[in-house]
C-alpha cells in the first residue's frame, strides 16, 4: 500500500477543508489521520476501521471533523469543519493491515504505511 495524502491548504477561522488520502489498495487496511503542529509530538485525529462501520475520534476534534473511506476509490477523507487556529498542523494519513473488519487504531505505533503529509493552516 502507498499513501498520497491530498486537499491542504491555508483556511481562515470557521471554515472547511476536507482532505483526501488516495491508495493503492486499502482493502482490509484499516486507516487513520494524525497530525503534527510546529513543535508538538504527532497525534491522533480519527480513524476508521476497513468496513467504514467504525470510527473514532480525537475529543479535540469531535463533532467537527468526519473520517470516512471508499473502498472501491481507494480513498480516505477527513472533512474538517468550524476549523480553528490550534488546527494548524502537518496532516498524515496512515494505514495499518488487520483481519478484523470492524476495528480502528488510535496507537500510531501500529500502523504500517504512512502518507507524506498535507499542511493546514488555519488564520484567526
Amino acid at each position: 500500500v502507498q499513501l498520497q495524502a491530498s486537499g491542504g491548504g491555508l483556511v481562515q477561522a470557521g471554515d472547511s477543508l476536507r482532505l483526501s488520502c488516495a491508495a493503492s489498495g486499502l482493502t482490509t487496511y484499516a486507516l487513520g489521520w494524525f497530525r503534527q503542529a510546529p513543535r508538538k509530538e504527532r497525534e491522533f485525529v480519527a480513524g476508521i476501521s476497513w468496513s467504514g462501520g467504525s470510527t473514532n475520534y480525537a475529543d479535540s476534534v469531535k463533532g467537527r471533523f468526519t473520517i470516512s473511506r471508499d473502498n472501491v476509490k481507494n480513498t480516505v477523507y477527513l472533512q474538517m469543519d468550524s476549523l480553528k487556529p490550534e488546527d494548524t498542523a502537518v496532516y498524515y494519513c496512515a494505514a495499518r493491515y488487520t483481519y478484523r473488519a470492524s476495528r480502528y487504531y488510535t496507537d500510531q505505533s501500529g500502523y504500517d504505511v504512512w502518507g507524506q503529509g498535507t499542511l493546514v493552516t488555519v488564520s484567526s
